[in-house]
Formats: C-alpha cells, sequence, structure tokens
C-alpha cells in the first residue's frame, strides 16, 4: 500500500501537486476542501448571500471576490473567515507552493496566520516528506511537527502523547458528546486504555483514519532501555524503537527538503564538547535551556527534568556550513515546558542553522 495516498487526508495533501522542485502546490480541490472546514461550511442559519458565495467558489476556488459580495454576507464571523481565507489563498497562490509560502512567513517574523492555518501547511508537507514511507514511528514521530503533545514519564519512560486528544478522551471517556453527558451526570466510566505505539499494534495505527483514533497511540520517546544481568552489572542500550530515533530521521528529511543540504541526527544523551559552537532549540524550552548550558550555567533539577533529549546534527558535506564553524556538530535540545507541553517549532531548523549561504 501506499501509506501517504489515504492518511492524513483532512490536511488535504492529496489535492496537491509537485513542481519541478518537489515542492507542493495548490489544485482547485485543495481549496474546495478548505471551505468544507467548519470554519467555512454552511449552516441553516447562513444567509443567502453567503450561500452565493460558498457555491460560487467551490464552482471557481481562485476566483477573485468583489468587496461587495463580503460585504452582503450578514453574519460578522463568517464575513471574517471568508476574507482571511481568501487572503490565505491569495497568498499561497502568490508564492507557488505550500513551501515557499512557509518559509515566507517564518523568515518575516511576523505569522499573521491562526496557528490551525501554519499546521495544517505543515501537515501537508510532512505527508510528502513521507511518501513512501511505511513505518509507523516516522509518521507518529512525525505529528510532532504539527501537533502539541503532553509528555508524561511513567516508571522511566518518557511518553509522548497528542494533547487534545488526551483532553478529549478525559473529557468524553471516548464515548463522545455521549460520554461528555455522562459524565457531567456523575456517571462512572472506565478509563481510556491509550495505547503505547508498539510492535504488536502497529498495524492498527494506520488503520485509524479521521477523529480522536488517528492521534491516540503514544510515542516511546526514552532514550535509553536498561536490562538487569546477573551479577549486579546492568547494560544499557539504545531503544531500536525509540520515538527520538524517528523523530530525528523526520528533522534530516525536513532540513534537506527546504533547504537541500544533506544533515544526519543523532539523539545523544550529554553534549561533552569543549569546542561547542552551535545549537539550536527545538522549542521554546530547548533554546532556553540550551542557552544556558553553552553559558556554563548548570540545569536546576527542575530543568533537568524537562529536558527530554539532546541531539547532534552533521552536514553530510562541511562545505554547507559557514566557514567558521565548518565540519563541526550543531547540537539540538528537545525539552517539555514547566506545564508538561512540547510544542515543537519546525521553522527553528530552518533559520537557524549556520549555512554556507542564503537558501
Amino acid at each position: 500500500m501506499n501509506t501517504s495516498h489515504h492518511f492524513w487526508t483532512a490536511c488535504g495533501h492529496q489535492h496537491l501537486t509537485r513542481n519541478e522542485r518537489g515542492w507542493m502546490s495548490p489544485t482547485p480541490d485543495y481549496w474546495r476542501l478548505w471551505l468544507q472546514r467548519p470554519e467555512l461550511a454552511l449552516v441553516p442559519e447562513s444567509c443567502k448571500a453567503e450561500k452565493r458565495l460558498h457555491q460560487a467558489l467551490l464552482d471557481a476556488p481562485s476566483m477573485q471576490v468583489a468587496p461587495g459580495d463580503l460585504k452582503a454576507v450578514k453574519d460578522d464571523d463568517a464575513r471574517e473567515n471568508y476574507e482571511l481565507f481568501l487572503r490565505f489563498r491569495d497568498n499561497v497562490e502568490a508564492a507557488g507552493s505550500l513551501e515557499a509560502a512557509y518559509m515566507g512567513w517564518m523568515r518575516s517574523g511576523d505569522v499573521q496566520w491562526p496557528p490551525l492555518f501554519i499546521d495544517l501547511v505543515v501537515q501537508a508537507i510532512v505527508c510528502n516528506l513521507l511518501e513512501g514511507v511505511e513505518d509507523a514511528w516516522t509518521w507518529r514521530a512525525a505529528e510532532l511537527l504539527f501537533r502539541r503533545q503532553r509528555i508524561t514519564v511513567e516508571a522511566g519512560r518518557v511518553l509522548s502523547g497528542d494533547s487534545d486528544t488526551l483532553d478529549s478522551l478525559q473529557a468524553t471517556g471516548g464515548l463522545g458528546e455521549m460520554g461528555r453527558l455522562l459524565i457531567e451526570g456523575g456517571a462512572p466510566l472506565k478509563a481510556v486504555d491509550v495505547k503505547v505505539l508498539h510492535q504488536d499494534n502497529a498495524a492498527r495505527y494506520f488503520v485509524q483514519r479521521e477523529g480522536l483514533g488517528r492521534y491516540a497511540f503514544l510515542l516511546d520517546m526514552t532514550h535509553e532501555i536498561q536490562n538487569e544481568l546477573p551479577h549486579g552489572l546492568i547494560l544499557s542500550m539504545v531503544n531500536a524503537r525509540s520515538g527520538l530515533k524517528a523523530l530525528s530521521w523526520v528533522l534530516a528529511r525536513w532540513v534537506q527538503h527546504f533547504l537541500g543540504v544533506a544533515v544526519q541526527i543523532e539523539a545523544v544523551q550529554k553534549v561533552d564538547d569543549p569546542s561547542w559552537r552551535w545549537h539550536v532549540g527545538l522549542d521554546a524550552t530547548a533554546t532556553a535551556l540550551l542557552n544556558d548550558l553553552y553559558t556554563g550555567n548548570e540545569l536546576d533539577a527542575k530543568q533537568q527534568q524537562q529536558l527530554i533529549s539532546l541531539f547532534k546534527l552533521r552536514f553530510d558535506n562541511p562545505q554547507d556550513m559557514r566557514a567558521d564553524v565548518q565540519g563541526k556538530p550543531v547540537y539540538l535540545g528537545l525539552a517539555m515546558n514547566a506545564q508538561g507541553f512540547l510544542k515543537l517549532k519546525p521553522q527553528n531548523l530552518l533559520l537557524n542553522l549556520p549555512l554556507a549561504g542564503p537558501v
């Protein structure tokens, strides 16, 4: 099977076409899918002007809408949603691809789109990156690029769960609106058993479609596993199915796709490098922690618990790096905030690597 053709279809990747650079350009059906989202879909209360506008855009998604047609939409929220959608559509079309639009937004430093818009764009781009990949851990790790995670430490294991999904399951017992009503009425519900992605259930990950089931698997991001041997010895081994290994692969492909440079990324337990020259935080918390480490400040116990992993990034071709750091590794950090949430910022890898020249 080709997983990417039927996976994550809500982001619309199946309605994109590759240009000569391998970047994804929108088709009319891509914009039609946006028009079906809850923010733009018609409701019984929609006025006649909104219905006319909606149908006209479905018929010709790239049409230019006259200001008067927008003004005629009576509901303020609906009108604002259409205005936002049309600005977004025109911006992406002018850029020529989702990747070019995304890079433009991130480089500007002034992203004016709702986080949902950015996440849907990143998700579609990730689908492009994972074309032909059939490994469940890789797809699950890729979720970190566009879905906020809640990190828990259980019996020494670091587990990453989709924040919104876990909240919904807790509020409904996995029974949707009926479960929510039962809980509000005081009815005891059996705790939802959220599974850690494992060899035994990996096939089920791909069977899940949209809805809560889509993001209901936990990812084990434990750095290593320890086996106790006779005579009191402990053997530490890299966890072959660690989400950190899968995430490293996804991030390396992300860099190559956008910047055109080949890199290798691996998780490391510590940075013991007297010639440490460059680092990039993969989220806001990690950036602050790495800055402290770089300047020689020791992390307190709470900060150490927040740090999920360090990574070492190496360029395949040192000539792709700035001359003053050529051949040196770039250290990356991944951390949860004080509330246990992780929101990875994949744009940090695109904006902050020591490249030899502009891309």
